[in-house]
C-alpha cells in the first residue's frame, strides 16, 4: 500500500468509527472555522493543532504576522479531527512547511478512549499527505502537563505524554522529518508545565509561548533554507 493509499485508508477508517452521525462530521472537524480564511493568500508556514496553537496566535500575533506564519489551531481538537480538516486547512494553502502539534487532547480523551496507536496513525497520515504534496513536515512534541483540569480522572499524564513524544520523535527521525522539542524546555522536575509559563497547567501564556517561539523558529528557518 503506497503512502497516499495508507493516508486515505486511515482517514476512511476514522470516519467509519467516529462516534457522531454522518451529517455532523463537518461540525466535529469544525471545517467552518477557517473556511473563508483559507481562500486568502497563503503563508509559507502553517501551524496546525489544538488550543495550544490557537492560543499562540491570540497571545503572540506579532510572531505569526512578522514571519508570515499562519495559525490553524482549534481548541479541544484531537488528532482525528485535525486529519479530517488537514486537506482544507493545510493542503489547500500549499505552504512550504507545515508544523503539526497534536496529542494532548487525545490523552485527555476529548473524543473517546485514548489509543496511542490510533493517535500515531493520524499523525502519520497527516505527515504523509503533506510529504506527498511536496510540503516539508515538522512534527512537534506535546507540551508538558501534570494533569488535565477538565479531566482530573485521567492518570499518569506525564508518562503518557512522554511516551507519545518518544513515538513522534522516533517516527520523525525514521522519515527524515524535522522535530521540535518544546517539552524539554518547558517542564519542571515533575514533568509538568513550568508554572510561570501557564495559567492552568496545560495552556501556555505569553511567557511560555516566548520559549516555544525561539525553539520553533530555529527549526523552521532551517527547513526553509
Amino acid at each position: 500500500m503506497n503512502i497516499m493509499k495508507k493516508a486515505v485508508f486511515t482517514l476512511f477508517t476514522l470516519l467509519l468509527g467516529f462516534s457522531v452521525y454522518a451529517q455532523d462530521l463537518t461540525k466535529a472537524a469544525n471545517l467552518a472555522k477557517y473556511n473563508d480564511a483559507d481562500t486568502v493568500l497563503p503563508g509559507r508556514v502553517v501551524f496546525i493543532g489544538n488550543s495550544i496553537t490557537e492560543g499562540w496566535v491570540r497571545n503572540s500575533p506579532e510572531f505569526f504576522e512578522s514571519n508570515g506564519y499562519i495559525g490553524r489551531g482549534i481548541g479541544g481538537q484531537t488528532s482525528p479531527q485535525l486529519l479530517m480538516r488537514f486537506r482544507q486547512d493545510v493542503l489547500r494553502l500549499n505552504p512550504a512547511v507545515v508544523v503539526i502539534n497534536i496529542g494532548t487532547n487525545d490523552i485527555a480523551q476529548n473524543t473517546g478512549e485514548y489509543s496511542p496507536q490510533f493517535t500515531m496513525d493520524c499523525i502519520r497520515s497527516m505527515a504523509e499527505l503533506a510529504d506527498y504534496g511536496g510540503i516539508k513536515v515538522i512534527l512537534s512534541s506535546v507540551t508538558p502537563a501534570g494533569e488535565y483540569p477538565w479531566r482530573k480522572e485521567i492518570t499518569n499524564v506525564v508518562e503518557k505524554i512522554d511516551a507519545l513524544n518518544t513515538q513522534i520523535k522516533e517516527y520523525a527521525e525514521s522519515k527524515g522529518f524535522a522535530y521540535i522539542d518544546y517539552n524539554s524546555s518547558m517542564r519542571d522536575e515533575d514533568g509538568a508545565l513550568i508554572k510561570e509559563y501557564t495559567i492552568d497547567g496545560v495552556h501556555p501564556i505569553k511567557e511560555g509561548y516566548a520559549v516555544m517561539e525561539k525553539i520553533a523558529k530555529r527549526v523552521i528557518d532551517r527547513e526553509l533554507q
